[in-house]
C-alpha cells in the first residue's frame, strides 16, 4: 500500500467499508468496491495488493474517525469524567454503526497481522488518552501512582469490549444503563479518594 492517502485511496476505503458492511467480506468483490468508489479496478491495486489488505486500513480509518470525534467533542472540556462520558458515547456510536466491519477488522488483524500492527494503529489514541490521564492526576481527579500507558490501554479496551458485547448480545433498550455501568466502573476504579 502506498503511504500517500489521496482522494482515490479514501474513495476506495470508504466504498470498501460501505460494501463490506452490507455484504460481508466474502461476498464483496473488488469489482463491487471500485464500482462504488468510481475508480478503475487497476487503481485498487495501486493501494491494496488484495482485498484482505483492506483490513488494517479499515481498522486504522475507523479508529481515526473515532479519535477525531472524541477530540472534537472534548475540545473545550477540562473535566476528566466528562471526557470519559464522551469517549463512551463515541465508542458505542461507532460500534453500532460499524459492528460487522469491526468484527472483520479484529479477525483479520488477528489472523494476518501481529499485535504490533494493532499497537501502531492505536498509538495516537493511547497517546492522547495518556495526556488526558496525566492532566487528571495533576488536577487530582483520579488516583496518583497509576501507569498512564497501561491505564489508557485498559480504558480504551474496556469501552470497546463493552460496546461490542452490548451490540452483539444485549437488548438496545438497555443502552443507557450499560453505558452508565461502564462509566461507573471506571469512576470506582480511578477516582481519587
Amino acid at each position: 500500500m502506498t503511504e500517500v492517502k489521496d482522494g482515490k485511496y479514501n474513495k476506495i476505503l470508504q466504498a470498501a467499508i460501505s460494501t463490506i458492511s452490507q455484504k460481508g467480506l466474502d461476498k464483496t468483490s473488488i469489482s463491487d468496491i471500485v464500482k462504488m468508489a468510481g475508480v478503475a479496478q487497476g487503481t485498487f491495486y495501486l493501494y491494496f495488493p488484495s482485498k484482505k489488505a483492506l483490513i488494517p486500513a479499515i481498522a486504522e480509518n475507523l479508529l481515526t474517525v473515532t479519535l477525531h470525534e472524541i477530540k472534537t467533542g472534548t475540545e473545550n472540556i477540562q473535566n476528566f469524567w466528562e471526557i470519559i462520558r464522551i469517549m463512551i458515547d463515541e465508542t458505542f456510536k461507532l460500534t453500532k454503526t460499524h459492528k460487522e466491519v469491526i468484527v472483520l477488522c479484529y479477525s483479520g488483524l488477528a489472523i494476518d497481522h501481529s499485535m504490533e500492527k494493532w499497537e501502531t494503529i492505536y498509538q495516537p489514541y493511547y497517546y492522547w488518552l495518556e495526556t488526558i490521564l496525566e492532566k487528571a492526576i495533576t488536577n487530582q481527579e483520579i488516583v496518583r501512582g497509576i501507569n498512564v500507558n497501561w491505564t489508557a490501554k485498559m480504558i480504551i479496551g474496556l469501552m470497546e469490549s463493552g460496546a461490542e458485547r452490548f451490540y452483539f448480545s444485549e437488548d438496545e433498550s438497555k443502552l443507557e444503563a450499560f453505558k452508565e455501568e461502564t462509566f461507573s466502573f471506571l469512576k470506582r476504579s480511578l477516582a481519587s479518594r
